[in-house]
């Protein structure tokens, strides 16, 4: 009697679990790659003044501060409150120091795998909506050889981790419409929003969720289940909204609660083209070579609206856009690359839905004449570029290495592409994942934001010629927090006038001075006590007598 005539339970069990096992398998291989691609060579170059100096500070100050002055929850840089942001990125930071100490690996340690861990979140997402899991192996592959992701998701900022609380509010989202309680997870990826960039991308996101699911599932939209796991997930986030504003009424309003970016509406627009047109550069710019792909996955997704992974790519990336560019162009906020990061998620699903769509078409199946003559651009570009850096007296040979690799993925492309060889899309995905891997291990990786001086070699010889706790004048133009992080020493900007000033009545004073100002001030009874290697910036004092002639400095 216990003999089983029929075998169909156990293969649909032996199926499911192995179902299972390469479900896994794809999901720890992802965060792998990922996690290879986020952290490598994370502590160099250094801490850049553009947000990270800042946010490094004030995790420091949270560090040192006991627990019961609630420094935590009002961190400061200095003696001065520091509301710039939400400050989650700060706690997250601060544990991280705590671990690991004060360096600038630790520093933007969280935030990285933050960004990892939205690769296989991502393929989460199109586990949901696509029915292959090509589309969704495809999709996170492009997601994670997307330049700006990954080199923007490497820094101290919360931009890039907050993509990863935009894909759990997503895949939570998708989730929800099977089981009314993974609303819980929509409003908690919402509150986490909310505790990174504040109220103005939570809402956003809310508006394309419930778009989508008005569009898609409107029935959730009626159920009193749905709403009520959406604010009891957006508890923490709401609850720390409020106490914010009770605490702080006056700069919540304008930079406290929301989006820095809108903390300086009314401010004078830095824009120098159309709003269009510099988002519309920057993703040509930096999304080769997928930038090929997506369009035609738009184009898919459009003449397929009736299905779900349609629907979601249409307002996923139309909606978005539309906000972006109302928010930036009608209320004169500040362009910056970082506000269409959200819009990568959506291209990386199109572009991977297009691609698969390829992979399972007919083989004789001619390609557009856009992807051979986009791929040979970009190899003649990268070709070039790697003789240039070859041959250029005083360059680094690793960045001609480094197109090297990106021109030969390319060629080889083409070839397969003329051949209407599918290999072509996995020598794609190979090739820019090893390009972008070599170039997190050069110094370049931050191409746009180097410090216009040594800022490590400056603070090594701050620490040691100065006093703890000295305040030291410099000939900046502005603010260098970077540079008082890595020297534990305050460093003030000051002109001409306020440094002659300074010298006179600080006992002792301590100036740093590029080349020219100390030339130009011409300091009497000065020694120089620091310099960098090629001298152009010196630290000089007086003498302990105060009597003895100026010394060359």
């Amino acid at each position: 009697m216990d003999h089983q005539t029929f075998t169909w339970g156990r293969s649909g069990n032996r199926s499911r679990k192995t179902e299972r096992w390469v479900e896994g398998l794809w999901i720890v291989g992802l965060l792998l790659a990922a996690l290879l691609l986020f952290g490598i060579n994370l502590g160099s170059p250094p801490l850049l003044d553009w947000g990270e100096g800042s946010v490094a500070l004030a995790a420091r100050e949270i560090t040192k501060a006991p627990v019961e002055i609630w420094q935590w929850f009002h961190p400061k840089m200095g003696s001065k409150p520091f509301l710039e942001e939400p400050p989650l990125l700060y706690w997250l930071i601060a544990g991280a120091y705590k671990v690991g100490g004060f360096n600038a690996w630790t520093t933007r340690l969280p935030g990285a795998i933050l960004s990892a861990l939205s690769v296989p979140l991502l393929y989460g997402i199109g586990r949901e909506i696509f029915p292959s899991r090509q589309s969704a192996i495809f999709s996170s592959l492009i997601y994670l050889t997307f330049l700006p992701v990954v080199s923007w998701g490497r820094l101290a900022n919360i931009d890039g981790a907050a993509l990863c609380f935009v894909m759990v509010a997503m895949w939570c989202m998708l989730r929800s419409r099977r089981d009314f309680r993974w609303s819980l997870g929509i409003g908690l990826g919402l509150g986490l929003i909310g505790l990174s960039k504040g109220i103005t991308l939570p809402f956003l996101l809310l508006g394309i969720t419930l778009v989508f699911l008005g569009w898609d599932t409107p029935r959730l939209l009626t159920s009193f289940y749905w709403w009520i796991g959406l604010l009891l997930g957006s508890t923490p986030g709401l609850a720390w909204c409020a106490l914010w504003l009770l605490s702080h009424p006056q700069t919540s309003i304008s930079i406290g609660l929301f989006n820095p970016s809108l903390g300086r509406l009314g401010a004078p627009n830095t824009a120098t083209r159309p709003v269009f047109w510099y988002y519309l550069i920057q993703i040509l710019k930096f999304s080769v070579p997928w930038l090929l792909f997506c369009p035609y996955g738009l184009r898919l997704a459009w003449e397929n609206r009736i299905w779900g992974w349609a629907k979601l790519l249409i307002v996923w990336s139309g909606a978005y856009t539309l906000a972006i560019l109302v928010l930036v162009n009608q209320l004169s906020v500040n362009q910056l690359p970082l506000y269409i990061l959200p819009l990568y998620p959506a291209l990386a699903l199109a572009g991977g839905a297009y691609l698969a769509e390829v992979w399972h078409g007919p083989s004789r199946k001619s390609y557009p004449r856009t992807w051979s003559i986009g791929l040979m651009v970009m190899a003649l570009g990268a070709i070039a570029a790697s003789i240039v850096f070859a041959i250029l007296p005083g360059s680094d040979r690793s960045l001609s290495v480094i197109f090297a690799c990106v021109a030969l993925t390319m060629v080889v492309a083409i070839v397969l592409v003329a051949r209407r060889d599918l290999q072509f899309i996995l020598i794609l995905f190979w090739g820019v994942y090893i390009s972008l891997l070599l170039f997190m291990t050069s110094p370049y990786w931050i191409w746009e934001l180097k410090a216009p001086y040594p800022v490590q070699e400056i603070a090594s010889f701050l620490r040691h010629a100065t006093p703890k706790e000295q305040t030291i004048y410099a000939s900046f133009p502005s603010k260098s927090p970077s540079l008082n992080f890595y020297s534990d020493r305050q460093v003030v900007p000051a002109s001409d006038l306020e440094l002659k000033q300074h010298w006179k009545q600080e006992k002792p004073p301590y100036l740093l001075l590029d080349t020219q100002t100390n030339k130009r001030l011409n300091l009497e009874s000065a020694i120089r006590v620091g310099k960098t290697e090629d001298s152009g910036w010196v630290l000089i004092t007086k003498k302990s007598n105060g009597t003895g002639k100026a010394s060359a400095s």
